[in-house]
């Protein structure tokens, strides 16, 4: 157990910035090491109370990462931590809701299972209802735990619900299944499993060019209905409320940040999730074809989110243009005003917005 506790660091800056995809074993390993060191604080001559140090998620302590031969840049989370302990009342539940979440993950592993963050709820909520009356609390000690541990929330045995979708132009074949044609699965599309190792035995072809990431699930139902696939080479994903591709607020701005640059919310884990996508919803340009009566006013929220973005070093110069625009209009538009035009009419917008140079 020496040797593993010095080839296992723990409580240090060192890899603070990311979260490692491990075997279970190693994850077992690093609980069990996790233990032992809070069990030798106590058992000491002097004893005290451990103190975890967990990485601070809050905007303040996020950077941006430029790729230097790419375009691309992505949120990490810098060396600034917050800490739980026991010695303080205002932490003294959310020190004990890591360890007991530590516990629930040992156990997932022992079994060999993997549960989704919802699963997982129910199954404290039972337990240990005073800890985690509510899922906030099950989602926020999870990324504690992947920061005290320094491995990702799949390693720890737990992945996403399944609700998302796919449609279009994409063959799909499960070990041992048969083929799947997303072309003819209608438009509630194909769903999407959120277990990680299922999704990697996946055999994949297409033909398609683009894929249409879309927030809201009545538009992806809309595309798949009028198969726009057949028009344009493409397959259509939504998570059925993640990210926006469809409306014209800042909101829907701040969601499609979050899966260009990532989230800071995932803590060690945000680099991982960032991917380069480009924004195909409504812009100043188009408000042109948009009826006046369409147009719906900013809320308070929607300027201070809007402010929010504005300041964000992460944000492109001609995404905060866009919203000064917004912003000085005090009004906002959504996607669907564009039904104006017809119930295609959105197919023929996707078309005319991919052919544009300016849309990222």
């Amino acid at each position: 157990m020496a040797d593993l506790r010095r080839s296992t660091v723990f409580f240090t800056e060192q890899h603070l910035s990311y979260a490692d995809i491990l075997p279970p074993l190693e994850v077992r390993s690093r609980i069990e090491v996790a233990v032992l060191n809070f069990l030798k604080v106590l058992n000491s001559s002097t004893p005290a109370i451990s103190i975890l140090p967990m990485i601070n998620r809050k905007k303040s302590n996020s950077r941006v990462n430029h790729g230097l031969l790419t375009e691309d840049s992505w949120i990490f989370l810098s060396r600034s931590f917050c800490t739980r302990s026991l010695m303080r009342e205002n932490t003294t539940k959310s020190f004990m809701r890591v360890w007991k979440m530590m516990e629930m993950c040992y156990e997932i592993l022992v079994k060999e299972k993997r549960v989704t963050q919802r699963e997982l709820f129910y199954k404290l909520l039972c337990v240990s209802p005073d800890y985690f009356p509510s899922q906030v609390q099950v989602n926020q000690t999870i990324q504690d735990v992947v920061a005290l541990l320094r491995c990702s929330r799949f390693s720890l045995g737990v992945m996403a619900s399944s609700r998302g979708a796919v449609a279009g132009r994409l063959l799909l074949q499960e070990p041992d299944q048969e083929i799947v044609d997303c072309t003819t699965c209608g438009s509630s599309g194909y769903a999407i499993s959120g277990d990680l190792n299922l999704l990697e035995k996946l055999t994949m072809k297409t033909d398609a060019r683009y894929i249409f990431v879309i927030e809201k699930h009545a538009i992806f139902q809309r595309l798949a209905e009028d198969r726009v696939f057949n028009q344009i080479p493409c397959i259509l994903i939504t998570a059925k409320g993640y990210p926006d591709l469809a409306t014209r607020n800042p909101a829907g701005l701040a969601i499609l940040c979050t899966f260009k640059y990532g989230s800071i919310g995932m803590g060690l884990e945000a680099y991982r999730y960032a991917c380069n996508i480009k924004w195909l919803g409504l812009r100043k340009d188009d408000l042109a074809a948009i009826p006046e009566e369409s147009f719906i006013p900013l809320k308070p929220k929607d300027l201070q989110i809007a402010k929010s973005l504005t300041s964000s070093e992460i944000l492109q110069d001609n995404y905060k243009e866009e919203l000064a625009v917004m912003v000085q209009s005090g009004k906002k538009a959504e996607i669907e005003a564009l039904y104006f035009h017809g119930y295609d009419f959105l197919g023929k917008y996707l078309a005319n917005k991919i052919v544009q140079v300016d849309y990222i």
